[in-house]
């Protein structure tokens, strides 16, 4: 299957008010010789999205957009791959490290979890500025973790 690309639009669960995307899943292993890419927030790895606000702009770029889909059709062919993060290259929050250290059954739930799964939860015990909140949110997923499940599951 040659199609790494999805059209999403405006429907709930996604913040899609103002325009719809094309959306690259190996968006990073395009050249954008136009530009046009758009990382969605400073986490996703690889996807890169072209967004319009009117059809108009579709009409305008339609050559432009071809380009893109072949190009990320050629990506396919040749079988690359994005090189991701490993996570160790996440900083894991003290307040998550200290319960880690403290609960090896938690280590080893936590390691048991797919690379995607533990990244998400890193980010999310990450973001707060007060340590607090680190540990409010570390305690109320522990029980996720120790039964295997991901953040979104």
């Amino acid at each position: 299957m040659y199609a790494n690309y999805t059209i999403r639009s405006a429907r709930k669960g996604h913040g899609f008010k103002e325009y719809c995307a094309l959306l690259f899943h190996k968006g990073t292993l395009l050249k954008d010789a136009h530009g046009i890419l758009i990382q969605q927030t400073e986490n996703v790895q690889a996807a890169r999205q072209i967004r319009f606000t009117n059809a108009q702009e579709i009409i305008e770029k339609e050559n432009i957009i071809k380009d893109y889909i072949y190009e990320a059709i050629e990506v396919e062919k040749a079988g690359l791959e994005v090189e991701f993060k490993k996570n160790t290259d996440f900083i894991i929050p003290d307040e998550f490290q200290n319960k880690l250290d403290e609960m090896p059954a938690l280590k080893t739930a936590f390691e048991a979890l797919t690379p995607g799964r533990q990244r998400a939860y890193l980010h999310h015990f990450s973001e707060p500025k007060q340590s607090k909140t680190r540990v409010s949110r570390v305690e109320k997923w522990m029980p996720q973790i120790l039964g295997g499940k991901g953040l979104n599951d």
